[in-house]
């Protein structure tokens, strides 16, 4: 079946020689320098930066993820995207992690830990493990995006998804190789505008096709069986159908999330972004601008969700013909997994023939002749309704042609931008800090701008291979944020608050919180949650502490080089005390401004995506209160952060 017109094959087209076209035009820029590949030479303006860094957090992949839950719970899917998804780490960037790591002059995160444990033995250890993580943190994140957009385009193409996310990732492969860091933004910006449109046309699209509060509320229950769907209040006991059963209790979850988030927030700011600002001041403004364009991702996976309740109860009114046709399938294929559940749906859709004739019939049978492909396109491993595929299925079914192109490739634009900024943040690190570091001291610029293309390539391989073993997308974020972040958190925090820290307790931490995340996954992969986290957090903390311990301190010049120049908060009194009283001072007032902020920057940032969905599904009580929050925390955050923030630097450099 033909699911695009010629119009849509068109601006395919188009877009495909725009992207490939600006990746050759920057190509001579990104190639002056290592600085330039890496971090636009440190000259690009910040709204530029911060344009790319919302593209970068809008994936396809985790729209998918949110979309689910927000088509199973309503604005209260948002809590659970407390967990990564509703980005709070923004906050702590904004305010003063980002700064801090500016404030280095470093190119990246690694080469990081030699500015604050120094150039011996502690800080490269701690340096080869920052690129050890960041390698096998961006395999996991490739492995995410490839699972999505190939379940994604599975759906539009005749071909199984793993094939689907190939083609992908190669166009992405072929532009972030050539242009660096200046494709990575400038694409971006382009993708945005793309974005943008996407955003408009769902949203008013949706807002439209829903009825008043109780007729949607109606339709949620029927489709869903949630009676609170339209609510924006966080419940205790929250419906969630088979395979979801692990968020009931949505507030605890919601609590626990937002402890993470604020644990990984504060030991955040090392991306390129950060690095290849100009100043302290548009550290913070490129955060502000990130997390108001944040905001418009919120309108678009609600809008899905409403569209996706009507769609779905328009065509399976009796959720029973699901349930029916996986235990045709099962029956047919009983050594199918999860992993391999998504290419045997696609085969059947989009080449029955090639199946056994029973096996179609009882399936026609079971959901209908009329639409009876689409509809098992929506089919779940357990016999509902799939949440991950609301996302292409309102796309498929729901949207007209033509348009179902610009849709198609908003959403490629915004996993190629994903990609993008993953990928080069790794090939930086391995070049800069791997490859020049230990092999080639003093290979040419075009020598390393090859080594970053060959990283490319091996980053991409890895993906794949991962990729080949998970469930679905909800499976890989979970282990991404609870298992292999949480092994982060403990070293990223300590390195910024405790002075004692050094690189050997860096090193060793990441390494025994990275084993235990990679052991967890390969051994005890269905581990809950919340106790992954725990387990890894626990590791991570261990190890660092213990490695800290039983090894020297740092370098006390190197360490004072460190504070003198990042000025954090946190256990540095001895060194803090060696500064003037009115040095002092101005450092204090600098510290509880950012840290009085927090509240109020959580408050705007959480109100701020919350009120246009329940604006969008016509909860207008909801939507007045949340809009209410959302001021005071504006106007705490102007007070006490905005008019405090410096005209460039808050230290002279």
């Amino acid at each position: 079946m033909t699911y695009f017109g010629w119009l849509d094959y068109v601006f395919m087209g188009i877009y495909v020689l725009i992207l490939v076209g600006m990746g050759f035009v920057l190509k001579r820029v990104a190639s002056k320098s290592l600085d330039n590949y890496i971090v636009g030479g440190r000259h690009i303006p910040w709204w530029a930066l911060g344009v790319s860094g919302m593209a970068n957090f809008l994936d396809l992949t985790g729209t998918a993820v949110i979309v689910s839950f927000l088509f199973l719970l309503g604005p209260q899917g948002l809590y659970i995207e407390f967990r990564g998804g509703a980005v709070l780490i923004l906050v702590f960037m904004m305010l003063w992690a980002g700064k801090w790591h500016r404030r280095s002059g470093c190119l990246t995160g690694a080469e990081w830990n030699i500015f604050r444990f120094g150039d011996g033995w502690g800080g490269r250890f701690a340096q080869q493990m920052a690129v050890f993580a960041t390698v096998i943190g961006t395999i996991g994140m490739l492995a995410y995006l490839i699972v999505g957009a190939g379940s994604f385009l599975s759906m539009f193409l005749p071909f199984p998804p793993m094939q689907c996310a190939m083609v992908l990732l190669i166009l992405a492969s072929l532009y972030t190789m050539i242009s660096g860091f200046y494709g990575v933004v400038v694409t971006d910006m382009f993708q945005m505008a793309i974005i943008m449109v996407a955003v408009v046309y769902v949203s008013v699209k949706a807002f439209m096709t829903a009825g008043d509060a109780s007729e949607l509320s109606a339709i949620a229950l029927q489709v869903t069986g949630n009676p609170d769907w339209i609510s924006g209040l966080p419940k205790w006991n929250a419906y969630m159908p088979k395979g979801y059963e692990a968020y009931k209790h949505l507030v605890l979850f919601m609590s626990f999330y937002l402890l993470r988030s604020i644990f990984a927030g504060i030991g955040s700011g090392a991306a390129p972004q950060y690095f290849g600002a100009r100043n302290d001041r548009e550290c913070g403004l490129l955060s502000f601008l990130w997390t108001w364009l944040m905001m418009f991702r919120w309108p678009l996976m609600i809008g899905v969700a409403v569209l996706g309740l009507y769609l779905v109860n328009n065509l399976l009114p009796d959720s029973q013909g699901l349930a029916q046709s996986a235990e045709l399938i099962h029956a047919q294929y009983p050594e199918v997994s999860k992993p391999e559940w998504g290419a045997l749906l696609s085969g059947l859709s989009n080449s029955p023939e090639k199946y056994s004739a029973e096996l179609i019939e009882g399936l026609k049978a079971a959901l209908g002749a009329e639409q009876w492909t689409q509809k098992m396109q929506l089919l779940s491993f357990e016999g509902t309704v799939n949440p991950e595929k609301i996302l292409p299925a309102v796309l498929l079914m729901g949207v007209a042609k033509g348009m179902r192109g610009i849709m198609v490739i908003a959403l490629i634009a915004a996993s190629l931008s994903t990609f993008g900024g993953t990928v080069n943040l790794a090939t930086g690190m391995i070049v800069n800090d791997f490859y020049k570091k230990w092999l080639r001291p003093k290979a040419s610029t075009r020598e390393l701008i090859y080594a970053s293309w060959a990283s490319v390539i091996l980053l991409v391989v890895g993906g794949f291979l991962f990729a080949a073993t998970l469930d679905n997308i909800n499976d890989i974020w979970a282990w991404l944020l609870m298992s292999l972040g949480a092994a982060m958190l403990v070293p990223s925090f300590l390195r910024l608050y405790w002075w004692r820290f050094n690189g050997s307790g860096a090193a060793i931490g990441t390494m025994v919180g990275l084993s235990f995340a990679l052991v967890q996954r390969a051994v005890f992969p269905d581990l809950n949650e919340l106790y992954q986290f725990a387990f890894a957090m626990g590791v991570g903390l261990v190890g660092s502490v213990g490695g800290t311990l039983l090894t020297k301190p740092t370098d006390p010049e190197v360490l004072k080089n460190f504070y003198m120049k990042t000025r954090p908060f946190g256990v540095w009194g001895h060194l803090k005390r060696t500064l003037p009283e009115e040095e002092q001072h101005r450092m204090t007032q600098e510290h509880v401004y950012d840290l009085v902020s927090v509240p109020f920057a959580l408050l705007w940032q959480t109100c701020l995506f919350l009120a246009p969905m329940l604006f969008l599904i016509h909860n207008w009580t909801g939507f007045a209160w949340s809009l209410g929050l959302f001021f005071v925390g504006w106007a705490g955050l102007h007070f006490f952060w905005y008019r405090k923030l410096p005209a460039e630097n808050f230290y002279e450099e």
